[in-house]
């Protein structure tokens, strides 16, 4: 994990249900109270410092209470920040929800063409699909014999898709192959776990894992002949309007951040559970979090970027640019910490089957790590962690 030595000159969170913020200003910035004075218009902010001002561009429909925001103790982070909290009016509006995500976006009888994330190479062309269904949760299995007065129905039987469906999982979609897939996919056994290929008690498992021909990217699995398996993580799925062309890949971070945090919030939702376990597609637990908040507006703002009469407004919280935008707050811990504490609660996530488990390939694993990481690297001291567990937000 990266040393976590450098923060926010400036820290803005905001609740929506609670229409409450919190800002806080690192001591480099501002030394006392009265250094800072906050100023809000429609769907903006004004910070005044001793740096100079920030313009900060809320979501619409989001003021500040002009007049409310008050100094409050920092406690034992008082030699480093200036915490104050503040008040806001929130109009409910049209653009609230996340952008959809794929799962979302899918309807059948309609034309898609699927491209690869990473290269925006065309994988799938016109596939027109007569049915998208949801697959059962993830750990549906494990209770069909609470459910069931015989012997398991579905033992050893995979769902998979006819020739135009479309089947929809927690994190991935399951097709048919067709003829196209020779040209723009490849087919490759997953390597030997060196651990596993050594302990006769362990089955040696190995996946045929499904790549992009072009960049080499791992896109999902074959889970059967006829049958890919692509998580949402990896494609880019366009509605076929007018031959038009796709429009150009976000960066690979912020796609990773934004499309994990839509599914975050739907599952969260649908199942009433805010406890997730990421886990690797031969389910080895990898990541765990817990969703603490689903209505925050977060801005972070490094103190290069504090000073000068410029107004500081596009998207971002991982960037030198930020503006305020919707966010998840969690709390996470890696299940490869070598800390006592944090070992002990990966343990009792386990023992007590804690978690809604998300499969992703162990590369987007490691991905999802380094972008939730990097969150936390950027807030100030006094955010960082909860207890034994570390803060980290995901944009939407």
């Amino acid at each position: 994990m990266p040393a976590k030595t450098h923060g926010a000159g400036i820290f803005l969170e905001m609740r929506k249900r609670l229409q409450s913020g919190l800002l806080i200003v690192g001591k480099d910035v501002a030394r006392g109270p009265g250094d800072v004075v906050v100023t809000g218009g429609d769907s903006s902010l004004c910070i005044r410092t001793p740096r100079g001002e920030l313009g900060l561009a809320l979501p619409t429909g989001v003021t500040l209470e002009q007049g409310s925001c008050v100094p409050t103790p920092a406690g034992e982070f008082s030699a480093e920040e200036l915490h104050y909290r503040l008040r806001i009016n929130v109009t409910q509006t049209s653009d609230e929800e996340a952008a959809d995500s794929v799962m979302e976006t899918l309807r059948a009888k309609e034309t898609y063409c699927f491209y690869c994330q990473r290269c925006m190479t065309r994988l799938l062309e016109d596939r027109v699909f007569k049915r998208v269904l949801p697959l059962p949760n993830g750990n549906w299995n494990a209770i069909v014999d609470d459910w069931c007065c015989h012997p398991d129905p579905f033992a050893n039987k995979k769902m998979l898709p006819r020739e135009e469906d479309c089947l929809l999982g927690d994190t991935f979609l399951l097709l048919a192959r067709d003829d196209t897939c020779e040209q723009t996919l490849t087919v490759q056994l997953s390597p030997v776990d060196t651990e596993d290929s050594q302990d006769p008690k362990k089955p040696c498992r190995r996946l045929a894992l499904v790549s992009c021909k072009s960049c080499s990217s791992v896109l999902g699995e074959a889970v059967a002949p006829e049958t890919l398996k692509l998580y949402v993580t990896q494609v880019v799925v366009e509605l076929v309007v007018g031959g038009r062309t796709p429009e150009p890949s976000l960066n690979r971070s912020l796609f990773l951040e934004r499309i994990v945090a839509a599914r975050l919030l739907v599952l969260s939702t649908s199942l009433s559970t805010f406890h997730f376990c990421v886990q690797t597609s031969d389910g080895n637990a990898f990541l765990l979090l817990w969703l603490l908040n689903i209505d925050s507006i977060i801005a972070s703002v490094p103190q290069a970027c504090i000073g000068g009469e410029r107004s500081v407004s596009s998207p971002g919280l991982h960037t030198s640019s930020p503006r305020a935008a919707r966010a998840l707050k969690l709390l996470y811990v890696a299940c490869s910490s070598t800390s006592t504490q944090q070992r002990d609660i990966v343990t009792s996530w386990e023992v007590n089957a804690i978690g809604h488990p998300l499969v992703l390939p162990l590369k987007v694993c490691e991905e999802l790590l380094q972008v939730i990481d990097d969150s936390n690297s950027k807030l100030p001291a006094s955010m960082r962690c909860m207890r034994s567990y570390e803060v980290g937000y995901l944009r939407l």
